[in-house]
């Protein structure tokens, strides 16, 4: 695909945003506060059926499809010793998934989603599979501490890969998505990804991704803090920030987020990188953020930065780290339980209960 195509393609998705208000006729509140309990007893239930009924348009919400969408990429920066693991364990991990071994293959099917898993930048030439999208944009990004991790072609042409593996599997039915990702040292980039865009200090918003120790982690600040040196991405361009130092999994994510916001499908953060590509979404186009749901508070301390920024609270705290999109398969059972409380909960009236004087 040429650049023109891919940027008109991310333009008419972008077009078709449009606002997602909260509840704007009161009826989802009014329907909630009329079934049989206290107004507001449910909690964040009763918050997490509001969203979804709102973006979906409808009083009567029903979860059917669940898919969730892991995006794999590699990173240059690897080379600089940010991460506890080596770069071939990405496209082992992605074998892992096709193969239906991992973490996010067993949540999945805890919660009954089916997972797509996308080659965005695998550092390795991976073989045909009927679960796989080989979508490689390249061969892994560069070292952002030595330069850009991508043109800013390439980085369009992330945004797009996303965009594209939503639109490609819409059609068998997406009434809620996942987000979540698999690549070696993308912590890295993400933790770049918010200093950016906050102005926060590097060292407050890194942390320690596979488990590094203290000496590595000394050394992870010190390249991110080189690469914005080195960079200079423009907080106001989120897309200068995607190609400056982000990562094509990293886009793919914010893809599939800029693609739900256009279809109204609600999309559900896993933790720290894939709230990265929600994030890039949403500075792009801010009426993302009506349709986003955060799953959990990752143990990663720049994951609290970037939920501020987005102004959503996780809704699960389990100390977990992994990514894959483990936390958003885990949170889509709470969205799917709001919504059955909305649907098949009896009011009041219905069952002759009385209401609070």
């Amino acid at each position: 695909m040429s650049v023109s195509r891919a940027a008109s393609r991310l333009e008419d998705t972008l077009r078709h945003i449009v606002e997602m208000p909260l509840d704007p006729r009161g009826e989802i509140q009014a329907k909630l506060d009329g079934l049989t309990k206290p107004p507001g007893s449910l909690g964040r239930l009763e918050e997490l059926a509001a969203l979804y009924a709102s973006v979906r348009g409808t009083l009567n919400p029903v979860i059917r499809d669940r898919v969730i969408f892991t995006m794999a990429g590699d990173h240059g920066v690897a080379a600089e010793g940010v991460s506890a693991f080596p770069q071939e364990v990405t496209p082992q991990m992605v074998a892992n998934f096709l193969a239906g071994g991992a973490a996010i293959n067993v949540l999945a099917r805890h919660v009954g989603a089916r997972v797509v898993v996308v080659d965005c930048g695998v550092a390795a030439e991976l073989k045909p599979h009927p679960l796989l999208k080989l979508r490689k944009v390249r061969f892994g990004t560069q070292n952002i501490a030595q330069g850009p991790a991508m043109s800013r072609a390439d980085a369009v042409r992330s945004l797009e890969v996303g965009i594209e593996v939503f639109e490609e599997e819409r059609p068998q039915g997406m009434d809620i998505a996942g987000v979540g990702d698999m690549g070696i040292a993308n912590t890295t980039p993400s933790s770049a990804i918010i200093a950016a865009f906050s102005g926060l200090p590097v060292r407050e918003v890194t942390g320690r991704g596979t488990g590094i120790n203290d000496a590595q982690l000394e050394n992870k600040v010190r390249v991110i803090e080189r690469a914005l040196a080195v960079n200079r991405p423009n907080p106001l361009d989120a897309i200068d920030v995607l190609a400056k130092v982000g990562g094509f999994e990293i886009g793919g994510i914010a893809g599939v987020c800029l693609a739900a916001a256009r279809h109204r499908v609600p999309v559900v953060m896993d933790g720290f990188i894939a709230t990265a590509g929600a994030l890039i979404a949403c500075e792009l186009e801010p009426k993302v953020k009506d349709c986003i749901i955060a799953s959990h508070c990752s143990v990663e301390i720049g994951h609290k930065a970037m939920l501020k920024r987005l102004g959503k609270r996780g809704l699960l705290d389990l100390d977990m780290r992994l990514g894959e999109g483990t936390g958003a398969a885990l949170a889509m059972s709470l969205v799917d339980a709001g919504c059955k409380i909305l649907t098949q909960m009896a009011t009041f009236a219905g069952a002759g209960v009385s209401q609070a004087r």
